[in-house]
């Protein structure tokens, strides 16, 4: 069932599944993205969405139990996201494919990092999707909607953290101009040490 949410005018083609058609022909059917911001109302929905997405990318970052307490203590509990969404610095978006929740976006309004104390920054803290939406152009989609977002307020950069391991996502911020102005370590014990690395990557607006 999807979200009740304020409607985000963002909208996309990624997917096209293949239906029969006469003589052997192909249709196909593009199905639009919709990028919906949501409340405090919706922290059960998102912890869902957020571990869902969570282990089809990340449990091999742990060692045993680790995920476990990340997932249902440290970052996704209803009443973890429920603070979050309840924080007015705090906008989240979720990405739906044919009404369908694929991934998620949290930004942080006001925020710095080590460097960047001169400037108004906003964060991307979280963006993550389902392996299904994967190269899709909603990851982009959403990235632009942080930036459009920071923009509206007068922001001059925006940041994120990203995985020093992750090479792709890395390549995939650099591409869209992001560049690596900083790094730093995770602090979780429970993580397995060649994971804890990370590179911080911001971008001027």
């Amino acid at each position: 069932m999807p979200l009740c949410a304020n409607k985000i005018s963002h909208k996309g083609t990624p997917r096209s599944p293949k239906l029969s058609g006469r003589e052997g022909a192909v249709i196909i059917l593009k199905m639009p993205i919709e990028i919906k911001e949501i409340n405090s109302t919706h922290a059960e929905a998102l912890s869902q969405l957020s571990k869902a997405i969570y282990v089809e990318h990340y449990l091999h970052l742990w060692y045993p139990g680790g995920a476990d307490w990340y997932m249902h203590e440290q970052a996704y509990h209803p009443a973890k996201l429920l603070s979050e969404l309840s924080d007015a610095n705090n906008r989240h978006f979720i990405a739906y494919e044919a009404e369908q929740p694929i991934g998620y976006l949290k930004i942080k309004l006001s925020a710095t990092w080590e460097g960047l104390e001169q400037f108004d920054c906003l964060e991307v803290e979280r963006i993550y999707l389902h392996k299904q939406a994967a190269g899709k152009g909603i990851g982009k989609q959403l990235m632009q909607l942080s930036e459009q977002v920071a923009r509206e307020n007068n922001k001059d950069k925006i940041f994120l953290k990203a995985m020093d391991s992750s090479h792709d996502a890395i390549a995939f911020y650099q591409k869209l101009g992001y560049t690596i102005c900083g790094t730093w370590v995770l602090p979780f014990e429970q993580m397995k040490e060649e994971y804890r690395g990370m590179v911080i990557l911001s971008k001027t607006l």
